[in-house]
């Protein structure tokens, strides 16, 4: 079992939310298709997409931001076991409080849903222009679209401020978005 199987199965066991394989595969060729050398991530749980995005290409420099201290542990773990550190950057913070400098062609929400909008107002101003925000889990295990109903008012709450984002998104003048229904609902904003 490779490195990338043994995470795979650790976050399937440990109920670890890992981006599902059909968008991963959407993100790693959006990330070839556009060049983009300089990735932000926001949510890095066990440091498999950061890995699976810095292995694209030897030229990638993912900067990788983990409030969980256990996830951050073992992303830490995963990244060196991929001999990845010299292109991963993983800081242990909340990403509404990181430091993070420089400037991005790609910024990848992939955090605490309810704070999309804040992380997306946050660091779009370090994103390039003509650079892409990709924002995952849109569709919401398909509770978004109404095709699966939820359980709790907690989960209902979490639903709303997932739609409240995507028109966010949607009227969001200084950016183009485009909305694909895969993985678990995939937006790729362009900076204008």
């Amino acid at each position: 079992m490779n490195l990338i199987e043994e995470m795979e199965e650790y976050a399937k066991v440990n109920h670890v939310p890992i981006m599902e394989k059909e968008g991963i595969s959407f993100m790693l060729n959006f990330i070839q298709t556009h060049d983009c050398r300089r990735i932000l991530e926001i949510g890095s749980a066990i440091g498999y997409s950061a890995i699976r995005m810095a292995l694209v290409n030897e030229n990638i420099q993912v900067e990788t931001i983990e409030r969980d201290e256990e996830r951050y542990q073992q992303a830490v773990i995963n990244i060196e076991k991929a001999g990845l550190t010299k292109q991963i950057h993983i800081q242990h913070a909340d990403a509404l409080e990181a430091n993070v400098e420089g400037q991005y062609d790609l910024i990848f929400i992939d955090a605490a849903k309810a704070q999309y909008i804040r992380f997306f107002e946050r660091y779009e101003p370090q994103l390039k222009t003509g650079g892409y925000i990709l924002s995952d889990n849109l569709g919401f295990h398909g509770m978004v679209d109404g095709i699966v109903e939820p359980k709790s008012r907690a989960t209902r709450a979490l639903v709303r401020k997932i739609k409240n984002y995507i028109e966010y998104l949607k009227t969001n003048e200084k950016y183009e978005t485009v909305f694909y229904s895969v993985g678990d609902g995939v937006a790729v904003s362009k900076k204008r």
